[in-house]
């Protein structure tokens, strides 16, 4: 999708990157930063859903399509290319003035299922919970529903919403709310929930002991342009990954490596 032409001498080139709304803070900053370093450059960058972003590079509208879950049935026989650019950890949050801050990882699964309906049933007041939950698009909500979930059905009744930064805002203005976001996006308008004993981190990400844990993924086709494939070895470069990412509240890809694990 890289298109070229001259003005004022200067070839212009474009690469569109669609898909996940948990990758926008790395892609976005990125892209603007490449761009003041490559004259001519434009990356354009929108956040549609991870499988909105799958699909547009099948179909070559986008050049690369982002992902914060895996391929799934049909997707991973389509001959995408899968580039690795961040861990992510998925926090399950709650209004700040509800007291739980511990939850099991079976209490959570009967509480998106609609099995706990109250707090009071795990340790908090006496306050009917009350769910957020993505819709079917979400990366997030794929990766939520099949490393929590373990094939369990959300509830119906939950409040279905299309971006990370509403489910936030819904539970911080409404006290008996629970909704799960990227740990990137915790703020202190709300209150992440530690997991079987464990909190969400850096630390604990890196040692394998937070469980809601995933990859932040770049897919494109095998024959993506060479700017796209520049821009890409500029998000994996220590430049982005020491600074952008872990600022976002990712952790580098490479984490891991250099821990040993």
């Amino acid at each position: 999708m890289a298109l070229t032409g001259c003005a004022g001498g200067v070839e212009r080139r474009e690469v569109v990157v669609t898909g996940s709304t948990t990758l926008l803070p790395i892609t976005e900053v990125a892209g603007e930063m490449y761009s003041e370093h490559n004259e001519g450059v434009s990356i354009l960058v929108s956040g549609m859903g991870s499988s909105a972003g799958i699909e547009s590079v099948t179909t070559g509208s986008s050049d690369i399509g982002t992902s914060s879950r895996e391929l799934k049935g049909a997707e991973s026989e389509l001959g995408l290319v899968d580039t690795p650019v961040a861990y992510d950890a998925i926090a399950v949050i709650v209004h700040p003035d509800n007291p739980v801050r511990d939850l099991t990882m079976a209490e959570v699964r009967a509480i998106f299922s609609g099995v706990i309906t109250n707090w009071s049933e795990v340790g908090g007041p006496d306050l009917p919970i009350g769910l957020v939950n993505r819709d079917e698009a979400s990366g997030t909500r794929e990766a939520f529903s099949k490393i929590m979930m373990d094939g369990v059905p959300f509830d119906r009744g939950a409040v279905v919403l299309p971006g990370t930064g509403q489910v936030r805002s819904v539970i911080a203005d409404v006290e008996g709310a629970i909704g799960y976001i990227s740990l990137g996006f915790v703020t202190d308008e709300v209150a992440a929930v530690a997991i079987d004993g464990v909190e969400p981190s850096e630390a604990s990400v890196v040692a394998g002991t937070y469980s809601v844990q995933r990859v932040l993924h770049f897919f494109t086709r095998d024959d993506v342009s060479d700017v796209a494939r520049e821009y890409m070895s500029y998000v994996l470069s220590p430049d982005i990954q020491d600074t952008i990412v872990r600022e976002a509240g990712f952790i580098p890809i490479t984490a891991k490596e250099e821990s040993g694990d």
